[in-house]
């Protein structure tokens, strides 16, 4: 027992010692942003990682996932070794308007991100259009949770009965939005998903109103054309941009084969590292705790480079 618990406290000091170091949410007095975003030179490869969370079990029984999940979003940060956090909402076609929790779950969603570094709120998913209210609500988390720098809204574009896709909100809507985004001193980003797919219809109008874009590749197979998706995204969107890396095959409901998953791994670091992206988002919380081989090896990978400087 002795042994056990000693073995516990060292494994804990590790993950505790991982931690530390890691920039707490500072705010210049000049611009309201946190801190680490004009202090490039000061922040490591870790400082550039995310992961995107739901409510706990949000996913079981869903997607061929092996098994189901209680893990957290903040736990899942905390597994992963990553201080940056995307909440996002999952809806469940039974129960209308549950995609959205109370708004008495918002504080506690935010309290227990505290520790981390940078957090970005969900408004909006798919034919789930969002309202002032929404914008509301999360102007005043951030106001009381200022490492909430940020929203996004999932699923944007959709397909449209003639097989083109659009926008779930106008461009106008979209300006709109970004006009309401201002708390006290600071702005905060707005933020897309955007597939591989969508590259293939007029998209532009819409990314000149967004500030970041994340690029995701849903069916794994098509991670072998990782490079070249990109570099059309590039040629679209000049966006910040983050990649985001999925732990499972979402598109096909099977594993993440792990030499996809490593590919994924090294070519956002490459592109990190030369200024391509802003950072790597793992999805998601709701597989960490399965023990999938692809999630454990991105969690080794995270450990082995994630205090490297930029």
């Amino acid at each position: 027992m002795k042994s056990q618990r000693r073995d516990f406290l060292m494994g804990l000091a590790g993950i505790t010692g991982a931690w530390e170091g890691r920039p707490r949410v500072s705010h210049d007095s000049g611009t309201g942003r946190p801190a680490g975003r004009q202090n490039e030179k000061k922040l490591s490869i870790r400082d550039k990682f995310w992961i995107w969370g739901w409510k706990a079990g949000a996913l079981n029984n869903q997607y061929g996932l092996p098994d189901t999940s209680r893990m957290t979003p903040a736990e899942g940060a905390f597994y992963l070794g990553v201080p940056n956090l995307i909440l996002v909402g999952l809806p469940d076609p039974k129960v209308p308007g549950s995609w959205k929790p109370e708004t008495s779950d918002f504080d506690a969603y935010a309290i227990s991100f505290r520790p981390l570094k940078r957090v970005v709120w969900f408004i909006g998913q798919g034919y789930l259009r969002m309202n002032a209210k929404d914008l509301e609500i999360v102007r005043q988390l951030a106001q009381k949770f200022p490492n909430v720098d940020g929203v996004i809204m999932d699923d944007f574009f959709r397909f449209t009965l003639d097989g083109s896709e659009v926008g779930n909100l106008t461009p106008d809507e979209l300006a709109y939005i970004q006009g309401q985004l201002k708390v006290d001193e600071r702005k905060l980003d707005l933020w897309i998903t955007l597939y591989d797919h969508n590259l293939e219809y007029e998209i532009a109008p819409y990314l000149r109103h967004i500030d970041v874009v994340t690029y995701w590749t849903p069916y794994a197979k098509n991670l072998e054309k990782l490079r070249e998706g990109f570099e059309r995204l590039e040629k679209v969107a000049g966006r910040r941009k983050v990649l985001g890396c999925y732990m499972w095959d979402y598109g096909s409901h099977s594993p993440m084969p792990v030499a996809l998953m490593q590919k994924q791994c090294e070519l956002g670091l490459q592109w990190l590292r030369e200024g391509r992206i802003e950072g790597m988002i793992f999805l998601g919380s709701g597989s960490c705790d399965l023990e999938l081989k692809a999630v454990e090896w991105a969690r080794d990978w995270i450990q082995k480079v994630g205090d490297e400087k930029l």
